[in-house]
């Protein structure tokens, strides 16, 4: 099948298919500063033989278990031996948007409202959405703010809210049979011609916060311990 690449990314390269859909062939790159691996830095900072093999192995497990769900993502298949995943065609919404489920209260959310909680209080799954602007510092963005700057509908924002925490309910509980807890999760969603949601981009230790025990699980590690 012919590929053409249309977008080198950090840690992942992008290439169209002849048959409509695209081709993300994941890199050992990582995000990070002064060789310190790092999932919040904005720029490669090293590269961590493997990392590409295990955060694809990661994202086709959990894909397969949500597609198998009835929750609708861009997966299609993959080829471990390549570090390839072939996706469906989705549009982002608006230049980018991250979505956060939050079961504890830790990092960005503590930073914000750390007069009203305390580190570590368990939260209801809940649901923040913040644009992909490195200069602002990826802003805060409400539901109604979503609608009023046309970057979605509301019953597209309420679909991404339900399926953000079904689907870490899922990631939560395959993590907790292997006595491991997920504090947060990073997910990124899309939309099909149609306007259908759709979860893209990857599900991999370096998209969410994990510990063991009370002690912080790095990505690395939780990618060893994930498939020991």
């Amino acid at each position: 099948m012919e590929k053409n690449l249309v977008y080198t990314g950090k840690t992942k390269n992008v290439y169209a298919l002849d048959n409509g859909n695209y081709l993300l062939k994941f890199k050992d790159d990582c995000t990070g500063k002064d060789g310190v691996f790092d999932p919040g830095e904005n720029s490669v900072g090293l590269t961590i033989e493997g990392v590409g093999d295990v955060n694809l192995r990661m994202s086709v497990y959990f894909f397969e278990k949500i597609n198998a769900a009835g929750i609708k993502t861009h997966y299609v298949s993959a080829d471990l031996g390549q570090t390839t995943m072939e996706v469906l065609p989705a549009k982002v919404f608006g230049k980018g948007l991250e979505v956060i489920c939050r079961n504890r209260a830790v990092g960005s959310f503590i930073r914000r409202y750390g007069e009203y909680i305390e580190p570590g209080t368990v939260l209801p799954s809940y649901v923040e959405t913040t644009f992909k602007n490195d200069e602002k510092g990826d802003p805060l963005v409400t539901r109604d703010g979503l609608i009023v700057l046309g970057v979605m509908t509301g019953e597209q924002y309420d679909a991404i809210k339900e399926m953000t925490q079904q689907i870490t309910k899922i990631v939560a509980d395959d993590l907790a049979a292997k006595g491991l807890e997920l504090y947060d999760i990073k997910f990124e969603f899309g939309y099909d011609k149609d306007g259908g949601v759709m979860l893209i981009d990857e599900i991999a230790s370096g998209n969410m916060r994990v510990y063991k025990d009370g002690e912080y699980i790095d990505p690395m590690t939780l990618s060893k311990l994930f498939f020991a």
